[in-house]
Parts: C-alpha cells; structure tokens; sequence
C-alpha cells in the first residue's frame, strides 16, 4: 500500500458543508489525487458519498453494475472470485488509502469479481459522472488516474511472477518481509512482529495457497526457529536471518 499523501494547504470556500470537507481533505490524502487542484478535488467530492459497512457485509456482487470506484478510509475489504461450489479466491486485501473498482469504471462494464468487508469498514465512493467530468475538464486528473492504474497492473503482474515461480514458502516468507516494511519501521537485523491484517484462511487463499499448506509452511517456520506464531501476531527473532533464508 502506499502511503498517504501530506495534506495540501489550501482556502476553504466559506460556507463549506463539515462532511464535504471532510470527503476533500480524505481524497488529497491519497496518492492517486495529491497534488491536484483545490477546485478538482471540490467537484470531485460533490460526486462522493460516504459509506460504512459491518464485517462480513458485501458492497457488490460479481455482475453488479458500477457506477464508480471506492476508497478505503478505514477498515479492510476483500476482492475475490467465487467458483460455482462457493469456493473462493481471494485476489486483493484492500486497506486504507487505497482504491479499488477503477479499471472497471472506465471500462464501463459490470464488476467482475466481489467485495465483502473484513473488518468494519469506512468507504468514500467516488462516482463515475464526477470523474469523467473532471477526466474532461483536467488532464491532470488523467496522469494521475493513468499512474494508480499502472501501479496496480505493475503488482498484479508482480503477484502473477510470484505465484508461477516461487516456492509456497518463498511466498509466506516475502509476505511476511512486506508485512514488515509496511509498518514503516523497515528494521533490517533483529526482532520484528507482525500482525497478520485478517484470517490466515484469507491470506493462504491471496497467496494461492491452501489453508493447510499455509498452516504446514508456518509450522516449518517455527521448527526452523524463524518465527514463531500467536494468534495473528508473528514474530520474528531476525528479520535479517528470514530476509537471508530466500533463495
């Protein structure tokens, strides 16, 4: 996830509704509108709705038509495709300051996978008819929905590498690393703890794995004196030590 952008300065129109400026100060924080105009991120906020949902509630079903794209402010959401059994695959965990349903804006066609809260969630739904008139009005809107999309494409092929060519273990253990890095600290040798941000059922499914041979990849960690697991904290003696396990 990438972090928050600073908060531009910038003069409030008197008079300004509290839950509008709200909504624009929440979209200049995020790295796919910093840096845009006062005025854009004003009409674009006049197209956004916030929202808020419980865990376990679905904000859209695969075939679903949309008519806009969601940013996370609190809480974590879950992208998946669901097989005609019921089984899942988890394909993204969404977290806060990040965005989802973009591509499929533009494309102007249904949704093609689910989302469902993981945890109680705060959303900003940006509608489409805002940001196609600010797409219209702005070419820098343009770069930078251009830029987020390239980033999530440059991942999905990223993600598509790593499931093809690395070990399940390779993979928990780069999850783990990135887990790590974006707490912030980014400790380098020594002890380090992460907290697994949902259910390891969830995880194993993101990193295309079975929940088993997620759970028997952990237990090799331990007996390996790696990690060791509580709960969804895992810690980690040397952080040098499993960064210098990889291949």
């Amino acid at each position: 996830m990438m972090p928050c952008a600073p908060m531009p300065l910038f003069e409030v129109p008197e008079g300004t509704d509290p839950e509008r400026l709200a909504m624009v100060r929440a979209l200049a924080r995020t790295p796919l509108f910093s840096g845009l105009k006062p005025d854009s991120l004003m009409r674009l906020a006049q197209g956004c709705r916030s929202e808020h949902y419980d865990k376990g509630n679905i904000l859209f079903h695969k075939g679903d038509p949309c008519h806009g794209f969601y940013l996370t402010l609190e809480g974590q959401v879950k992208l998946a495709f669901i097989s005609p059994d019921g089984n899942q695959k988890v394909v993204e965990i969404i977290r806060p300051g990040q965005s989802f349903g973009e591509a499929v804006m533009f494309m102007e066609r249904p949704y093609m996978l689910m989302a469902q809260a993981l945890t109680e969630c705060r959303l900003l739904h940006i509608g489409k008819d805002a940001v196609f008139a600010e797409l219209n009005r702005d070419p820098q809107v343009s770069r930078k929905m251009i830029a987020g999309l390239s980033m999530r494409l440059h991942n999905l092929i990223h993600d598509l590498e790593t499931y093809s060519l690395r070990s399940g273990r390779e993979r928990i253990i780069g999850y783990l690393l990135r887990e790590e890095e974006m707490t912030g600290l980014c400790i380098q040798e020594g002890p380090a703890t992460v907290l697994l941000p949902t259910q390891k059922g969830t995880i194993a499914s993101r990193l295309n794995l079975t929940q088993e041979h997620f759970s028997r990849i952990l237990h090799e960690l331990v007996s390996d004196g790696l990690v060791t697991v509580e709960g969804r904290l895992i810690h980690i003696p040397d952080i040098g030590r499993l960064r210098d396990s990889l291949p």
